[in-house]
């Protein structure tokens, strides 16, 4: 670590004036789904601070793909950005294009995506959001039932969404879960396709009955079934906080939902990366730092203050 910590201070002072050339330093932000509700607050966030800050910013759609973020990555030290966001991938799909970083003496921030080589901060960490949610469909369910769950290995927010669903329910034996793992791109057919196959195999008043979205757009895409086919029997629980998800808690189709923060994060990250950069420029060390934020769980009970609180959650 500490053999690391140099190379990227003396690579990062090395690197000084050729990120100072042109109009602003450049800070590249490589997203697994820049179109996807909360990766698009998050990346509105983030430009906004940028923008403070005389920075230019350019966004990579790696399309759920880890090979594109990593070649994403090391075309953007190839261009000598002076920051680089890694938005959901795991630092361990992103071995070279980390190695790039570092050796160029670039700090990363990741959202989502944990610690790793080159990684100053990070933020967006999946599993504690799932928790409050998880805890809610258990107790829900009266600790019995069936749920289906729509995970994502892709992503390191999703893959500790999950671990955190499974350790809540190895308390619930009398609860069986069906996974099935959706797409990027098609998260809301898959949903909705899932959700399809799982309803026809479990009927209405046999048992209580949940769906669990690792993020909210595939249980949205569950709810266009339920609703074609009028099953508002089951529960259904999502994270992320997405519009859509808040409006259908308000209406009844969704249980409950985590908002994530994202906007907000996405400055903090920012502003993170920007003192690490001047920390490291001035000849002073930097140690990574976790910058979270916590989400707000949304439910039947807390849904109207909640959008009376944060309007502009809904497009208000």
């Amino acid at each position: 670590m500490i053999q690391r910590l140099f190379l990227l201070v003396t690579a990062l002072l090395l690197a000084t004036a050729a990120w100072a050339q042109g109009d602003g330093l450049l800070l590249g932000i490589v997203s697994i789904s820049p179109a996807e509700a909360n990766n698009a607050r998050f990346i509105n966030g983030a430009t906004e601070q940028a923008t403070e800050f005389g920075w230019r910013v350019q966004v990579i759609d790696a399309q759920g793909a880890a090979d594109q973020a990593n070649s994403a990555i090391q075309n953007l030290v190839t261009r000598r950005a002076g920051a680089i966001i890694d938005m959901v991938f795991p630092t361990t799909s992103l071995n070279a294009g980390l190695v790039a970083a570092e050796r160029a003496g670039i700090p990363v921030g990741t959202w989502g995506g944990g610690f790793g080589r080159a990684v100053v901060a990070v933020n967006g960490s999946g599993g504690p959001m799932a928790i409050p949610v998880t805890e809610q469909m258990v107790a829900d369910m009266g600790g019995t039932g069936s749920v289906l769950a729509l995970t994502y290995h892709t992503g390191q927010v999703c893959r500790e969404r999950e671990e955190e669903m499974d350790r809540i329910l190895a308390n619930y034996p009398d609860i069986t879960v069906t996974k099935n793992e959706v797409r990027i791109p098609g998260y809301l057919q898959d949903g909705a396709q899932y959700a399809a196959a799982w309803l026809a195999s479990h009927p209405a008043g046999a048992e209580p009955l949940a769906i669990w979205g690792c993020w909210d757009d595939p249980a949205l895409g569950a709810i266009s079934t339920m609703r074609q086919q009028n099953r508002d029997d089951v529960l259904v629980y999502g994270v992320n906080g997405n519009a859509e998800a808040i409006l259908a808690v308000q209406s009844g189709w969704m249980t409950a939902t985590a908002w994530q923060q994202s906007f907000e994060e996405g400055k903090l990250l920012v502003r993170t990366l920007k003192e690490a950069i001047d920390t490291l420029e001035a000849g002073g060390t930097f140690e990574p730092v976790a910058v979270e934020i916590e989400a707000i769980v949304v439910n039947a009970d807390t849904v109207e203050g909640f959008i009376e609180e944060y309007p502009e959650a809904v497009g208000n």
